[in-house]
């Protein structure tokens, strides 16, 4: 039977000075988007570049469609399309010169596609790179990573100095990138709005570590922050929450099930979490 699963990361870990990427553990179905979030330097482009098979001395097993990243990363990467924070064009080229180039790295790639994606995002075909804006670059970014048909995005930052016209825009090109239901997408992004209306499930992570990984629904239907006074706060058992936070007049009280928690307290204010709510609780707040 065909592996349904795109992407598998399995223990996955990495040492720097001051950093460590412990067992982490990633696995994306096909056709769905998984939204990867954590503050700066929890791990996210270090589990990336991974993937990538631009870092190596890693322990721990990558699979990318059922193929082990080191030992099969020529076919791998034939097939994954990525966006990492940092431009990896030299400056000097045009989007003319890309395509040139790409035709012959890619077999799948599509010349008339790049182009209809270049008029799409209003890109200079014969403009420096040098000259672009952070936003048009980054849109450049997007058309070269989609344009030979990948079956893979990973993406870090894509939607990062984009306009929110722009960045809607890209968000269609990526949920129309997943209709077939064989193609994946493995979203790093800070801007969890985007992820609040796309991604299919959420891995947080955080110092290394992955904390959570659900999918969007569970999280953002289930997942709630109850809002109570100091009096109240006290009467809750410490095992019905996840973290909590004190502000001058009242407490934010992470819990896992809303329904659950309303069963057993006569406590009314639960509010709905975003995803941004959820980090900061999580991160900063207190057990």
């Amino acid at each position: 039977m065909e592996n349904e699963n795109i992407l598998e990361v399995k223990n996955l870990c990495k040492r720097y000075k001051g950093f460590e990427l412990q067992n982490v553990n990633i696995t994306l179905p096909k056709g769905m988007i998984m939204g990867f979030i954590g503050e700066n330097g929890a791990g996210k482009t270090t589990t990336i570049k991974a993937i990538l098979d631009i870092i190596k001395d890693y322990t721990g097993e990558i699979k990318v469609f059922g193929l082990d990243n080191r030992k099969d990363d020529k076919k791998i990467k034939e097939n994954i399309g990525a966006v990492l924070d940092d431009m990896f064009f030299p400056e000097i080229l045009t989007p003319n010169d890309i395509n040139s180039i790409m035709k012959y790295i890619y077999k799948n790639w599509d010349s008339e596609l790049y182009f209809k994606y270049l008029t799409d995002f209003a890109l200079p075909n014969n403009k420096a790179i040098k000259t672009l804006s952070k936003g048009m670059r980054k849109k450049l970014e997007i058309a070269t990573a989609i344009s030979h048909h990948p079956k893979l995005l990973i993406l870090d930052e894509p939607t990062a100095g984009l306009d929110p016209i722009a960045r809607n825009e890209v968000i269609d090109i990526f949920q129309n990138f997943i209709q077939n239901e064989e193609c994946s997408i493995l979203l790093s992004s800070h801007i969890t709005t985007d992820l609040e209306h796309i991604a299919d499930y959420i891995t947080f992570i955080n110092n290394g570590n992955i904390i959570l990984s659900k999918t969007r629904e569970e999280l953002l239907e289930d997942y709630g922050i109850v809002k109570c006074s100091k009096e109240e706060f006290e009467k809750i058992d410490k095992n019905d929450f996840i973290k909590y936070k004190k502000s001058k007049y009242e407490y934010e009280v992470l819990v896992e099930s809303k329904k659950a928690f309303k069963r057993k307290y006569a406590i009314n204010t639960i509010d709905k979490i975003t995803l941004e709510e959820l980090m900061v609780l999580m991160i900063k707040g207190e057990k």
